[in-house]
């Protein structure tokens, strides 16, 4: 399955945004995402199943659970393709960065004080 196969469904893409702040056994996983998405344990464990399979999180026996993380492997050909079209909204993030970097500095000065 290709890597973007994987990230268009938003129960994936969910998942490994609650792995990426650490790992998490299948049944919390299973919890979590049950109730946000209102889908059951059997639906959420495909969706564990096909990110693993894919690659992009992997699982380790923790006693009876089974405890999944975040595999960045994948996510790096996703970076790659994603190279061509940072140069479309870099620079308007950089602009963005500026002004508010702006409307910091005017902020803390003083009323009455002049620009500049």
């Amino acid at each position: 399955m290709h890597a973007f196969d994987v990230l268009g469904d938003p129960v994936r893409r969910r998942i490994l945004e609650l792995l990426a702040d650490g790992e998490l056994s299948a049944g919390d996983v299973a919890e979590l995402i049950g109730k946000e998405f209102a889908i059951s344990q059997a639906a959420v464990s495909q969706h564990l199943k096909v990110l693993r399979d894919s690659g992009f999180a992997s699982v380790r026996p923790d006693g009876p659970r089974r405890i999944y993380a975040v595999d960045a492997e994948p996510l790096k050909d996703i970076d790659l393709w994603l190279n061509r079209f940072r140069a479309f909204w870099e620079p308007k993030m950089d602009a963005l960065a500026t002004e508010i970097a702006r409307g910091k500095k005017e902020a803390k000065k003083k009323p009455g004080e002049p620009f500049g």
